[in-house]
């Protein structure tokens, strides 16, 4: 099933807001030299989907809406936060939008999941001049299918790795976009396990 262009824009529109921070972070990775003030923040519950894909951040990590999306950019009905925690350097975005013509799609569906993969790196690919897709890995939680695509990139100045997931139920699409520094590739790995793992 081809994703419609809108839906695409609508679930990328994250990507530009996620520069300004990324920037900043990476701008300090090396002059910041005070210790980082301790967050006493609770966690943060994260759901989508009508709570069929949920986890929790960590304390530390502060939420901030991203623009709604409008008719005139072909994003309309498209939502998502974004959570930034800048001790760790790491940004998490969540997206959701509706499936472009009323369209329905099960809770794991492949030809789905494979052209919302496919559509989601060729976007990236066109947003970031130094983008790479290391690997692409499906499984499912709870029953919800999942893509989860692997990259690198510039972004805001700095090198970057991202894990991105894409899933889909009924007439609603979700993207989650978790981005860090290169330089902190295994706790980026583990950080991503602990989403998988609805932690």
């Amino acid at each position: 099933m081809p994703l419609h262009r809108s839906t695409l824009a609508a679930l990328t529109l994250s990507l530009a807001t996620a520069l300004v921070p990324l920037a900043s972070l990476a701008a300090t990775q090396h002059s910041s030299k005070e210790p980082a003030a301790a967050t006493k923040a609770a966690p943060v519950k994260v759901s989508t989907l009508g709570g069929k894909f949920a986890f929790s951040l960590p304390a530390g990590f502060s939420a901030n809406p991203l623009p709604a999306g409008d008719a005139e950019h072909g994003t309309q009905g498209a939502s998502g936060t974004m959570y930034l925690n800048e001790p760790q350097k790491r940004v998490v975005i969540v997206t959701e939008a509706p499936i472009p013509k009323g369209q329905t799609v099960g809770d794991n569906d492949s030809a789905f999941l494979d052209g919302a993969a496919s559509g989601l790196v060729s976007q990236q690919r066109a947003g970031l001049p130094d983008y790479q897709k290391v690997s692409e890995k499906s499984m499912k939680v709870n029953g919800l299918g999942l893509r989860q695509i692997d990259s690198t990139g510039t972004m805001g100045g700095g090198k970057t790795v991202t894990s991105t997931f894409v899933a889909g139920s009924g007439q609603r699409m979700a993207v989650i976009e978790v981005v860090s520094l290169a330089t902190d590739q295994a706790a980026h790995d583990a950080f991503v396990q602990q989403i998988v793992a609805g932690k």
